[in-house]
């Protein structure tokens, strides 16, 4: 992944609690495993785990434009935001279980500082 690709894949994450993106209904092992992810993320304000499986759905594995992708997911951080300040949340997240706001807050976060990290921008 590049970090154009990355882009566009953190804008397909924020599109997930906007409604936008519907995730596949996952097994229930996988569904547990999501939901002390969260927890322990939570507990122990952990990063996201290196390697997390990743929906085929967010996967971005072709070429795009780095200005369109840069536009595009400020974009989708004002919609997130707007979601945030008017309380509309879904209250659950396929993998992660029951979610709250301060849930959506965090998660997104973490997943976002993950890849502003690993591509140091």
């Amino acid at each position: 992944m590049n970090v154009c690709q990355m882009m566009r894949h953190c804008n397909c994450v924020l599109q997930v609690p906007v409604k936008k993106i519907e995730l596949p209904v996952v097994n229930p092992l996988f569904g547990a495993i999501g939901i002390l992810t969260k927890w322990e993320m939570q507990i122990f304000n952990n990063g996201i785990p290196r390697n997390m499986p990743t929906f085929r759905k967010l996967i971005i594995n072709f070429d795009c434009d780095f200005d369109e992708e840069k536009e595009n997911l400020l974009a989708a951080l004002d919609e997130y935001r707007i979601i945030f300040k008017t309380k509309k949340f879904p209250h659950h997240h396929v993998l992660f279980g029951k979610m709250k706001e301060k849930d959506w807050g965090f998660m997104e976060y973490k997943h976002l500082n993950h890849h502003l990290k690993q591509f140091n921008v």
